[in-house]
């Protein structure tokens, strides 16, 4: 193989590819360059002029870019699997993903981690795996996977596709020392360790850097992110179906931080893929805002890339340079990242061979008991409700009366089997005019049941449909379920082509719109209210959480 490149490298052999007279980016000096890039066997072999191949394509006129990389991705949150993710995202430019599988593992323990090792090594797209640190993500929630620890986690470093230790949520546990969780980042000092620090910031957030941790996807606020930065925590900008982060960020990126930047969209649903795009669209919104395109290409491939280790060894990626494999986009325009075409490995992405058929194995995991609207009732009179904020998964909080304006009812039905009760609170921000009920079984991390609506007749209606169809989302007028879409992998993921879930979210979105639901993406927000490691109020199925004092507190305020 090497003698083959050297060979096509040197005008001995045709190489399999020339794109010719192109301007391509450059990632080392930051700067648009324009001349010949020779493919062969997988790989950018020369940037030289002159070469023969078997195949040209005209670039004049025309820009190359590397591959996109998602710094940070939850597939599941696609609601497709693997191999249909990579049909939606590949086309789009992102050639490379780094995941954390810790929404299945919460739900099914390690072979969750087993199977998404697997469908990465049958796929096109270069998924990496991050190992989940947080199941569950807290002790204020319940799972279905019970916890996993450094010892079950020490088998999978070794995997060729296992990158290093996913986000750690736990804050608490590693600024005051928790055991199991330091044993987790000793065990991993030697590979990428992934963060999650919310608003964290001084003294709290130089001990969270000093464990090694070295990432965040979580900032919202432009001085946070510029504190991270600064202590040495690389930041990556999200954009996906809830957190909108982009426009508070944008002014992050230039040409001096790119290589310390990357993008990420954490949790996109396939309709917004579709809609809007994948990494495409974060790159296209940020030059819009003004960012330097080659800033903006860079961090979404050269960034990314140094920081996980990718830009060394056999297989390296994130530049357009000899040796790198060929993960290139072809651009019409660079401003508005209109593609051309994307090369996988020298190859086009539409004459790629896919993978074969679509893998996985639906099995019940939906294992709470029927509820009545009895067990859905929840205190009344001054009670603490949570306060959506819309294109956050960061909450308020305020005392309000149960029946003011805009105020609904919220639920959190364990469903592994456990026997807990159902929690009940309140929440805001779903829309004063809301009369009926929306439920889903994606409620992050610990993905139990979780419902809004206005009275317990048709949250009871949604939830017990959700139990019967093995998991997904569903929309309650009244009695009537008006529409859902059965998520029967964990609760999580179709099996279904992404066309199809498409349809059925457009379907879902119309739904709740006709229940008087004023979120764009009420599915979603939902599932982030049950996640007790964002601030500043959330409901998971042992209570209401105060996550600033990181306990469950009284619904009712006193």
């Amino acid at each position: 193989m090497l003698k083959a490149r050297m060979d096509a490298a040197l005008g001995k052999t045709p190489c399999d590819w020339v794109i010719r007279g192109v301007r391509y980016l450059d990632v080392f000096s930051c700067e648009w360059r324009t001349g010949d890039v020779a493919l062969h066997s997988g790989v950018v072999v020369a940037l030289d002029p002159g070469l023969k191949a078997v195949r040209e394509v005209d670039g004049r006129g025309r820009w190359l870019v590397p591959g996109f990389i998602d710094a940070h991705v939850h597939v599941e949150s696609s609601l497709v699997v693997p191999s249909n993710f990579e049909r939606s995202v590949l086309p789009l430019g992102t050639t490379t993903a780094i995941c954390d599988p810790h929404e299945l593992t919460n739900v099914l323990g390690t072979g969750a981690l087993r199977y998404f090792l697997s469908e990465a090594e049958r796929l096109h797209l270069d998924l990496r795996v991050m190992l989940s640190s947080c199941v569950p993500a807290t002790h204020l929630e319940t799972n279905g996977a019970g916890a996993v620890l450094a010892r079950d986690l020490l088998p999978f470093k070794s995997h060729p596709k296992a990158l290093g230790l996913a986000e750690m949520m736990n804050v608490p546990g590693v600024l005051n020392g928790d055991p199991e969780v330091h044993e987790k980042l000793e065990a991993f000092q030697d590979r990428p360790l992934d963060g999650h620090a919310p608003l964290l910031t001084g003294g709290a957030l130089s001990a969270y850097a000093l464990c090694g941790i070295s990432s965040c996807h979580e900032s919202s606020e432009l001085e946070e992110a510029r504190e991270k930065l600064t202590k040495g925590i690389a930041v990556w900008i999200r954009e996906g179906s809830v957190a909108k982060d982009l426009h508070a960020l944008a002014s992050l990126v230039t040409q001096a931080s790119s290589s310390c930047l990357g993008f990420c969209t954490d949790d996109r649903n396939p309709l917004d893929i579709a809609q809007e795009g994948h990494l495409d669209h974060l790159i296209r919104e940020s030059i819009r805002l003004g960012v330097d395109p080659l800033a903006a290409y860079r961090a979404a491939s050269y960034g990314v890339a140094v920081h996980y280790g990718l830009t060394s060894g056999p297989d390296r990626v994130g530049a357009i340079a000899p040796g790198f494999r060929a993960d290139l986009v072809l651009l019409d325009d660079a401003a508005t990242c209109s593609i051309r075409t994307v090369f996988k490995r020298g190859i086009p992405a539409n004459e790629l061979n896919w993978a074969g058929n679509v893998t996985g194995k639906p099995e019940q995991t939906i294992h709470a008991d029927p509820v009545t609207e009895i067990d859905l009732q929840a205190v009344t009179g001054r009670v603490h409700v949570i306060e959506v904020i819309p294109g956050k998964i960061i909450t308020g909080r305020s005392v309000r009366n149960h029946s003011d304006p805009g105020v609904a009812r919220l639920s959190v039905i364990e469903r592994h089997g456990k026997k807990v009760k159902p929690a009940n609170a309140w929440v805001s921000g779903f829309g004063e005019g809301l009369r009926g009920a929306i439920a889903s079984s994606v409620g992050h991390d610990s993905h139990n049941l979780i419902c809004v609506g206005d009275e317990p007749r048709s949250m009871a209606i949604a939830v017990n449909a959700l139990r019967q169809m093995g998991g997904g989302f569903a929309v309650v007028r009244g009695d009537q379920v008006l529409a859902s879409l059965a998520l029967p992998m964990g609760g999580l993921m179709s099996l279904e082509d992404p066309a199809r879930i498409e349809q059925g979210l457009v379907a879902l979105r119309a739904a709740s719109r006709e229940i008087g639901c004023a979120l764009p993406e009420p599915f979603l927000q939902l599932a982030f209210l049950s996640l007790p490691v964002i601030p500043s109020l959330k409901l998971t199925d042992q209570g209401l959480v105060d996550v600033d004092q990181f306990a469950i507190i009284d619904v009712r305020a006193s």
